[in-house]
């Protein structure tokens, strides 16, 4: 007879077991294993070019591109909250890595990588994988966006074959660089890189599923051999690719500068939780699985630590080599794992060829890959959102381009924050047309039209007010001048407050504000009909039953006859 888990074992999975080893409880067969082979085989065929292609745009050499899709991917699949996610180096990374080697060195982008796992570790033992999802969407593909253009106007110079010896950092000197040396564009190159694209767009037209990245790179490099195209390859810019397995070395990385580079890899761990979860959830969508988002940071944590103490790039979840493996027909994490032993395989075979790969070849699957990230649907969507969305979402695409994608994200997210603040505010109202013939417990549109109004049974020198809405910092500010409303103060003033859900720290103290003018100006304050949470954080910061001048009804039945008493003077004594 088994003994069933504890309650803090069964938390545990819940949270923080690999999928891998809810796949092995289940039972793992031969069929599933031939279907995870054949899946990871196709995804690994997807990942060759893509990964030296990234490594180049980051500005490094291909095989770290290889290396780090083997190491972080293998981890990657073996941690993974979920089933069929498959990691390694994205394009999101582009703009970040290259910009941390240009500054930092080698060094310094091993140093952010390891830091940004450590962060995205201990984001998901504190369970903040949930809170990655609430990103707001405009900031999203406002950064993704930007990413694809940056991704565009780093490949320039290989698709043109520009030599330009100082080549600046910023997107507005670098393009009047390129308008300065663009009569120096070799038209073999160019030539090649538009075949390359009209390779892959046809292939995806006619043959969606065949491996369209690595037929152009095929077709790019046969042509160029075959016909002895002067253009630059991965052999003639970095040398014989390496044939060796991932070895455990690591450059000099420069502590002394960790403070200064925290920005860096907090913008690498970002990147890794939102693009993971992300992919994870659009694989929950096609497979109809559900993946769990904690587990699911602590791999991507676990795999950038690897890839870094192996001397490779930042890696994440990969929403297209996902969408290929499900494709393909993989169920389990050993389709990924698999992958990246398949990538391994390809590192060990064929290295010697792939230095005759065209850099114009990669530059036109990455000018592809840019095209699929820029969301062109998604930002026409919402530019016909609100004015607030459509800011967001040009805020963030203008700064990731032109500043840092550091200061965008900042930004973005700020500039959401405030419109998420100022849309609560507005929804909150302050109303004096009150229903004076039902309890506080019944909600306002249930009742009849004429009964909205019934301000006749308020007593002489009573007014009310029904807030409607949480009252939080935001909207704090709508009780404040309440008083200043009357033209002849009341006496009693009733605060109908049921249908307020939630009062934050700044709605107490507004509170506590109007009680004391309340006070000062001899009105009595009413307040009825408090929900659970209000009178929970009205009473704990002092603000209860024993607060001076505030008296408490259950609802507003309870507050009228509360308020006759108060107002009727008391009978002289016999």
């Amino acid at each position: 007879m088994s003994v069933p888990p504890s309650p803090s074992l069964r938390s545990w999975r819940q949270l923080y077991e690999p999928k891998l080893l809810t796949v092995l409880r289940e039972g793992y067969s031969l069929a599933q294993l031939r279907a995870d082979a054949i899946a990871g085989l196709t995804v690994a065929i997807v990942a060759l070019p893509l990964a030296m292609a990234l490594a180049i745009a980051s500005g490094t050499t291909p095989e770290k591109g290889l290396q780090t899709a083997v190491v972080a991917g293998f981890l990657i699949s073996l941690l993974s909250g979920s089933r069929v996610q498959i990691g390694g180096p994205t394009a999101a990374f582009i703009p970040v890595v290259f910009g941390i080697i240009q500054t930092h060195g080698y060094g310094g982008l091993i140093l952010c990588t390891l830091l940004a796992g450590l962060m995205l570790i201990a984001a998901g033992l504190l369970r903040l994988g949930m809170l990655m999802r609430y990103i707001p969407q405009p900031v999203v593909t406002g950064f993704t966006a930007g990413i694809a253009v940056s991704i565009v106007s780093s490949q320039i110079p290989d698709a043109l074959g520009l030599h330009i010896a100082h080549l600046p950092g910023e997107f507005l000197p670098r393009w009047q660089a390129y308008l300065a040396h663009l009569g120096q564009t070799q038209w073999p190159t160019l030539a090649l890189t538009a075949a390359g694209l009209t390779v892959i767009v046809a292939l995806r037209h006619w043959r969606p599923r065949w491996p369209g990245f690595l037929l152009a790179l095929l077709a790019c490099t046969v042509a160029t051999s075959l016909l002895g195209l002067p253009v630059e390859t991965i052999g003639t810019r970095f040398g014989p690719v390496s044939a060796g397995l991932p070895t455990f070395t690591i450059p000099h990385i420069p502590f002394e500068r960790t403070l200064e580079l925290l920005p860096s890899a907090f913008t690498i761990a970002f990147l890794a939780g939102v693009e993971s979860l992300l992919s994870a959830v659009v694989a929950d969508g096609m497979t109809g699985g559900r993946h769990r988002s904690n587990a699911e940071l602590v791999a991507q944590g676990v795999a950038n630590v690897g890839s870094a103490l192996f001397g490779g790039l930042p890696a994440t979840g990969a929403i297209a080599r996902t969408a290929t493996n499900i494709r393909s027909g993989g169920r389990t994490p050993f389709a990924g794992m698999l992958h990246a032993l398949f990538l391994l395989a390809f590192m060990l075979l064929l290295a010697p060829l792939l230095g005759a790969i065209p850099l114009a070849a990669l530059a036109a699957v990455l000018l592809m890959v840019a095209w699929n990230m820029s969301e062109i649907d998604a930002i026409r969507a919402t530019l016909s959102a609100p004015y607030g969305d459509r800011l967001v979402l040009l805020a963030t695409f203008s700064l990731t381009v032109l500043v840092d994608l550091t200061v965008a994200i900042e930004t973005g997210v700020v500039l959401a924050s405030l419109l998420f603040m100022y849309r609560m505010s507005e929804s909150v109202t302050v109303d004096a047309g009150i229903r004076a013939t039902d309890d506080d417990l019944r909600p306002v549109m249930a009742a009849p039209p004429e009964e909205l109004d019934q301000r006749t049974r308020l007593p002489q020198g009573v007014e009310a007010y029904q807030i409607t809405g949480p009252l939080f910092f935001g909207a704090s500010s709508r009780i404040d001048s309440l008083l200043d409303t009357f033209v002849v103060a009341p006496r009693v003033l009733i605060l109908r407050m049921r249908l307020v859900p939630l009062i934050d720290a700044s709605g107490v103290h507004a509170l506590q504000a109007l009680a004391e003018r309340c006070h000062r100006r001899r009105i009595t304050l009413v307040i009825s009909g408090l929900q659970a949470q209000p009178k929970q954080v009205i009473a704990r910061m002092g603000l209860g039953e024993h607060a001076t001048g505030i008296h408490y009804a259950d609802n507003f039945d309870h507050a009228l006859a509360l308020a006759a008493r108060l107002i009727t003077p008391a009978a002289p004594a016999a």
